[in-house]
């Protein structure tokens, strides 16, 4: 099936009687209640009251109030006809989970695809404002470089002169105009 669920259709000529219609929806939705109803415990608590019932009535009642006797066929078609007509309900409600599962699942794949689309965009950004840090100077390098330029600046003593020399102060302007 190559159509989305989720999405309506275009407009098509149908013929009478084919495709989907608003009156299949409600049978849909029907048979999703009633295959519910069935697999409730509900149901079974009914059912189990109504055999009961239906046995003891046919064994314990006068022979003339009895309408099932023994092998209570009565009650073995009863119990047929209820399950021919509760299998096709119960499997249609299961074929509309399962489209509507897989319309859900879909959608989960795309937005998985779209998560990991954004995290791969995100990592690459990552990676190059990474590969951006790396060639600007950072906090650390400007003030390693600042203390080897003060140390590469500062005054070393002459090891010319003897230790007794005396330093001379800078020379000065003195001039006057």
């Amino acid at each position: 099936m190559s159509e989305r669920l989720d999405l309506p259709r275009g407009q098509r000529r149908r013929l009478p009687g084919r495709g989907p219609s608003r009156q299949a929806e409600r049978f849909g939705r029907w048979s999703e209640a009633i295959a519910q109803f069935i697999g409730s415990w509900t149901f079974i608590a009914y059912m189990t009251v109504f055999v009961l019932t239906w046995l003891a009535w046919n064994t314990v009642a006068a022979p003339s109030l009895r309408f099932d006797p023994w092998p209570f066929i009565g009650l073995t078609l009863m119990l047929s006809l209820q399950a021919s007509y509760a299998a096709p309900l119960i499997l249609l409600a299961a074929n509309r989970q399962a489209d509507r599962d897989r319309v859900t699942y879909r959608d989960d794949r795309d937005r998985t695809d779209s998560l990991i689309a954004d995290a791969e965009f995100l990592a690459r950004e990552i990676v190059a404002l990474r590969l951006a840090l790396a060639d600007s100077a950072t906090r650390d390098f400007i003030r390693a470089e600042l203390r080897d330029l003060r140390a590469d600046l500062a005054p070393q003593p002459d090891s010319t002169l003897p230790a007794s020399a005396e330093v001379l102060p800078p020379p000065t302007n003195d001039r006057k105009p």
